[in-house]
């Protein structure tokens, strides 16, 4: 009797309606499905084209797979056009650019939630009002005040140029976190002695890790695809390119190798992807802490 009613209880399983009352999650999935190989084929397409000849990049149409690998595309942009050495400068440029942005952003949030102070709406008004401004708009004073620095051909300068702006999404991201927690943790520290930079660098800078993991992915990611103030600042010096400037290497007058392109791309892509990989837990977790708020 059991493994009759057992038997009846799998058979009503995919009874027809049971079918129908699914139908709209299976439906869902396909849309998904649909959508996720819809914007991931880019992507494959990129990988499939680096592995390929310039000619057959062409008349492979839509196709994934290469006929042949082209295994010297890749050692091709990394040798003779340099990205061995755009890797480094980008390496540099990122990095010190994530660090530099992550504290100045924190301690700004920090102060402006938990701190009040004259003429702090009047702060917060100028910084939403950047968001307004386009990037083309400030190239010009920025430049002009590298160059009198004599920060213009180098990546020193490039750095400051890349953290320096407002960053106001990052800033109002710490900004919620920060006004989410209680006030007694202050208060404690306060009571033992500590000070400011105590306080802030000893707890709470540490309990905003998401919120520290997404500014970090954000700015990365930002850094590292930029090209706009890399270009200018690197003008008379090729030699300090990022990887997005180093493209143009692929660029000639008369032609331009795509399939090396494509290879100088997946290299630069690589590490954003296994950046992505490992934060984005925490990624999820900073913004929606920030939106809780």
């Amino acid at each position: 009797m059991t493994d009759v009613l057992i038997g009846r209880t799998r058979g009503n399983r995919w009874s027809p309606g049971r079918i129908l009352r699914r139908l709209p999650w299976w439906g869902a999935a396909v849309v998904i499905g649909i959508g996720g190989l819809l914007w991931i084929y880019p992507f494959l397409w990129m990988l499939g084209a680096s592995l390929k000849d310039p000619l057959e990049v062409f008349t492979s149409g839509l196709s994934l797979l290469p006929k042949h690998a082209e295994w010297g595309n890749y050692s091709r942009a990394w040798g003779d056009a340099g990205f061995g050495k755009y890797l480094v400068n980008t390496v540099i440029v990122t990095v010190t650019t994530v660090v530099l942005v992550v504290l100045r952003c924190a301690m700004s949030g920090y102060v402006l939630a938990r701190h009040q102070f004259f003429g702090r709406k009047i702060v917060m008004g100028i910084l939403i009002a950047t968001l307004f401004v386009p990037t083309g708009y400030t190239i010009i004073p920025v430049v002009e005040v590298s160059q009198r620095l004599g920060l213009l051909n180098s990546l020193t300068g490039m750095v400051l140029a890349l953290s320096g702006g407002a960053h106001v999404a990052s800033v109002l991201l710490y900004l919620g976190y920060f006004r989410q927690l209680p006030r007694e943790l202050e208060e404690s520290a306060v009571i033992d002695g500590a000070g400011f930079l105590s306080i802030f660098g000893r707890i709470m800078l540490p309990l905003a890790n998401p919120v520290t993991a997404t500014v970090t992915l954000l700015t990365f990611l930002g850094t590292w695809n930029a090209f706009f103030l890399p270009l200018v600042f690197t003008f008379s010096r090729p030699d300090l390119r990022t990887l997005s400037v180093g493209m143009l290497a692929f660029v000639g007058e008369n032609s331009t190798d795509w399939s090396g392109m494509a290879a100088a791309a997946s290299i630069s892509l690589l590490p954003v992807v296994v950046l992505f990989v490992v934060l984005q837990r925490y990624f999820v977790e900073g913004i929606a802490g920030a939106i809780k708020s």
